[in-house]
């Protein structure tokens, strides 16, 4: 037997989360699981650095498996991907250490989430229903920018727990909310998150960004451990699990690993030269 990291790419949308169902609901490690058991040789369980909910994607999934295949990496990642729902995409597949584990080795996790005001555009939004929430007002986004750095830190997010029997201290490492295209994107990675935890600091951003909360109220919500002081979990189909780290946090490194794996993010030059970037896309197009 020999253990192998994979690294995966799903569209969250047909899935009933990652975690195999004794009931039958068709999910992204049951789908693994059966394509692995197509294949000669023995297989264990397939382990995740994150349990993603129903309807929630992946850019970059880690995961790992014990196999006795005789199927070299590529091999294998290509006779995974010969027995997988299109859904579903083995992106790279890399014999590692034996004790190697995708979820306890994990150090952080990094996600997305999107968001697209459509008050006055909703081109796309057909298209895309299943993988952006849409705003359908005008937000105070410079409002919402400020009050998503309050996130960072180490804090208590009990008021951000969903029926959470954990600690609830988790350390964010980033959590910005960016203008990218036409969407509004917020980008936060951190120890650890609790249950529907990303999706509540949404939902509070959007309060923020619709007044109804102000953008230095956010340490008085975490203060109050009280899920009612927090905004509410937004829609799953905008939640991307971006990348699962397995050394300290660097921003930098992370940055980097973003701009590869999520669409419309710039580039390190984009950043630097904003203008020069604007050009170029314009006599592209």
């Amino acid at each position: 037997m020999r253990r192998v990291r994979l690294t995966l790419e799903y569209d969250g949308s047909g899935f009933a989360g990652w975690q195999w169902q004794p009931t039958g609901e068709r999910t992204v490690q049951g789908a693994l699981q059966d394509a692995f058991a197509a294949l000669p040789g023995d297989h264990g369980s397939v382990h995740a650095a994150g349990r993603t909910d129903a309807g929630v994607h992946a850019l970059a999934m880690v995961a790992h498996v014990d196999t006795s295949t005789s199927l070299v990496d590529e091999k294998l990642r290509m006779a995974l991907n010969a027995h997988l729902p299109r859904d579903l995409v083995v992106l790279a597949a890399a014999t590692a250490a034996p004790d190697f584990e995708a979820q306890f080795g994990c150090r952080y996790r990094r996600y997305l989430y999107r968001l697209r005001v459509v008050r006055d555009d909703p081109r796309g939004l057909a298209i895309d229903r299943r993988r952006v929430q849409p705003v359908f007002r005008h937000v105070d986004e410079a409002a919402m920018v400020r009050a998503a750095r309050h996130f960072e830190g180490r804090h208590d997010f009990a008021s951000f727990a969903t029926q959470e029997t954990r600690s609830t201290q988790r350390t964010v490492h980033l959590c910005e909310l960016r203008t990218e295209g036409a969407e509004l994107r917020l980008h936060v990675a951190g120890d650890g998150f609790l249950r529907h935890m990303v999706r509540g600091i949404v939902g509070t951003l959007l309060w923020v960004g619709k007044g109804k909360l102000g953008a230095d109220d956010v340490p008085d919500v975490l203060a109050a451990r009280d899920r009612t002081r927090a905004g509410p979990n937004v829609g799953a189909q905008g939640l991307y699990f971006v990348e699962a780290g397995y050394l300290d946090w660097d921003r930098e490194r992370s940055e980097a690993w973003a701009r590869w794996h999520v669409p419309g993010v710039p580039t390190a030059r984009e950043v630097a030269h904003p203008a020069a970037a604007r050009d170029a896309r314009t006599m592209d197009g």
